[in-house]
């Protein structure tokens, strides 16, 4: 392996580890401000966040695998952190389905929705970024998976987009059904992510390894 394959490589783990980092501080805050203000949306994105630390934790470890042997196969490791991280999404989206139906029943409004809109923002401009900067080291190395974890990305842009919508919808105009519909939507998009990553730990070809 050259020393540009190398320097390319070390970039892929360096914005593993950032994903690693970014999601923790996005989830602790999230789920902090979405307790307090009693936005189930929020809280729901900031559970995700945690979820998507433990995926990222596969993604590093693939990362370091190919860095050492670009042929090798998918480890135990990965595999059961796929099985994990599906099963949290899963657990998620029961959650959400959960605390949605509670918000209906006891008419459960947020105090505010605007930390919904800042956070989502930063996280649309955050993943945008990710998205970009992972699929052109991907493309430099013609490494399949990192591309394939770049295109990943794109579900954590569209739940950020759901919050955000969410978010606006009911600072807006108060419309009192915005938050809990918009954590029904990041409640289907869970249930994806979930399916998803089963389909991973079991070899299938997923939406991600589109180009």
């Amino acid at each position: 392996m050259n020393a540009l394959e190398n320097k390319y490589y070390k970039q892929a783990y360096l914005l593993s580890l950032f994903t690693i980092v970014y999601n923790i501080i996005e989830g602790i805050v999230s789920m902090i401000l979405g307790y307090s203000d009693e936005t189930l949306s929020l809280f729901g994105f900031g559970a995700d966040s945690f979820i998507e630390v433990m995926s990222g934790v596969g993604v590093a470890v693939m990362v370091i695998r190919i860095w050492r042997n670009p042929d090798s196969c998918r480890s135990n490791f990965e595999s059961s952190a796929l099985r994990i991280t599906g099963t949290a999404f899963y657990l998620l989206t029961s959650g959400l389905i959960i605390g949605v139906i509670l918000s209906i029943i006891n008419q459960k409004k947020p105090e505010t929705t605007i930390w919904g809109i800042v956070i989502s923002l930063v996280s649309i401009l955050v993943m945008f970024w990710l998205l970009y900067a992972k699929k052109r080291v991907g493309k430099k190395l013609n490494s399949a998976a990192i591309i394939a974890d770049a295109n990943c990305t794109k579900i954590c842009i569209y739940m950020s987009l759901v919050l955000l919508a969410a978010s606006m919808i009911y600072e807006f105009t108060g419309f009192a059904y915005a938050d809990v519909i918009g954590a029904a939507g990041l409640a289907w998009l869970s249930f994806s992510e979930g399916k998803e990553s089963f389909d991973k730990a079991k070899g299938k070809k997923c939406r991600c390894e589109e180009n």
